[in-house]
């Protein structure tokens, strides 16, 4: 049976290649009325698996990978609620917990944006909040009851949508990783509260979310955004030269890294150290 606040809450999930992803969703998607699956070309036929699973979904299917966080903009252009949930298809989050998430939004009424302790496979919490990088070095405990945090990791966030709209979503430039941090700085450039909540705990199997016919081109890609996405952090808040440096500093490290590998074979690592030195090589700033 819903929940009635489930009313104010439209949970999007962007897929790419998600089908296996969808069985551990239907516990909470089949109980929430408002729910996205905005899907970024998946040849799994993630998008149709959706529908057909739940009637009530509104399938966005863009018939290619748009990236992470244009994903979510294109869903999030369409939502009518006063929340939205970010949901990655690896989390596994219950009715239970999104009661109780939604509850803490109504006792931070300014919190822009509020989010739960992630925890891996064996229970053990993810260190998915802290400082913002830019500005201080987080240290000290885990928050022991909810806190005011300067980054979230973007695999759950619940928006505010009155308060968030005024900052704008995703910055697309970042294809993939790095755009929750750089919404998380925007927020706390802008003084927009958030919220972590870590006695709301949420089963989070990173890196599931993918699942190809080709896992190794599949760490090509993930090593060849990651390491592009970090250099343009750095370009968009510290400039050009800081840029530059790091990304001289990370081509050193990264063919050491990639000779360990090969000495050491792990071919999933390989094609991480690979697909990283590659972005390296091939990074233009798209902010000159």
């Amino acid at each position: 049976m819903n929940h009635p606040a489930f009313s104010q809450v439209t949970i999007v999930v962007v897929t790419y290649n998600s089908a296996h992803c969808l069985p551990m969703l239907a516990p909470l998607l089949s109980v929430c009325p408002n729910v996205m699956i905005s899907d970024n070309g998946s040849d799994d036929h993630t998008a149709a698996k959706a529908q057909a699973l739940w009637s009530h979904v509104t399938v966005l299917a863009h018939g290619r990978n748009l990236g992470f966080g244009a994903a979510n903009n294109r869903a999030l252009a369409q939502v009518k609620t006063p929340f939205a949930l970010l949901l990655n298809p690896d989390c596994e989050m219950t009715v239970a917990q999104l009661q109780e998430l939604l509850a803490a939004a109504e006792l931070f009424p300014d919190a822009a944006l509020l989010a739960p302790q992630l925890v891996n496979a064996h229970g053990q919490p993810e260190v998915n909040y802290r400082w913002p990088s830019t500005h201080w070095a987080s240290r000290g405990p885990a928050a022991s009851g909810p806190a005011s945090v300067g980054f979230v990791c973007g695999a759950v966030m619940l928006l505010r949508m009155r308060i968030c709209q005024s900052t704008r979503f995703f910055d697309e430039t970042f294809f993939l990783y790095y755009e929750d941090d750089d919404l998380c700085l925007r927020f706390f450039q802008a003084r927009l509260p958030m919220v972590i909540i870590p006695q709301v705990q949420v089963l989070h199997r990173s890196r599931g979310s993918v699942k190809g016919k080709s896992p190794w081109r599949s760490e090509y890609w993930r090593g060849y955004y990651h390491a592009q996405s970090k250099i343009t952090f750095v370009a968009k808040h510290l400039g050009g030269y800081e840029a530059a440096k790091k990304r001289h500093r990370l081509v050193g490290i990264t063919m050491l890294a990639l000779c360990v590998r090969v000495l050491l074979p792990s071919p999933k690592h390989v094609a991480r150290m690979a697909g990283r030195l590659m972005g390296l090589i091939n990074y233009k700033n798209p902010y000159q």
